[in-house]
């Protein structure tokens, strides 16, 4: 029995040498390229004033200055009560239709509350 023993066990290490001789000789080489590749990266150091002519310098806005008070307010609110509202000019519609113009709130108001004339159904 301990022949057998022997010769499992011998047998055995024939076996893991053989595997692991394959797994070195199974290396990825390209996976070893790119990590001594990666490891030997060094980047370029930045200059200081790299940011020099992509960066505005920033100024501050100017300070805005409070509105000046007129001397005579009271004065110049009676004037403004005292002037006539100015009226822009009405340029009345020129329609071709049979529509009426209605002027004023009261004919408009006259308007809204007539009956709407009914129109037959067509089917």
């Amino acid at each position: 029995m301990s022949t057998f023993l022997r010769q499992a066990t011998t047998a055995a290490r024939a076996v893991s040498r053989s595997l692991s001789s394959t797994a070195v000789a199974r290396k990825d080489l390209v996976q070893d390229l790119y990590l001594r590749e990666l490891k030997a990266y060094k980047p370029t150091p930045v200059a200081k004033d790299a940011h020099v002519g992509n960066v505005k310098q920033y100024t501050l806005p100017p300070a805005p200055k409070a509105p000046a008070l007129p001397a005579d307010l009271a004065g110049e609110l009676t004037a403004y009560d005292a002037a006539e509202p100015t009226a822009a000019e009405v340029t009345k519609p020129t329609s071709t239709s049979s529509e009426e113009t209605i002027t004023g709130a009261d004919a408009y108001l006259s308007f809204l509350e007539q009956d709407l004339p009914k129109e037959e159904d067509h089917h």
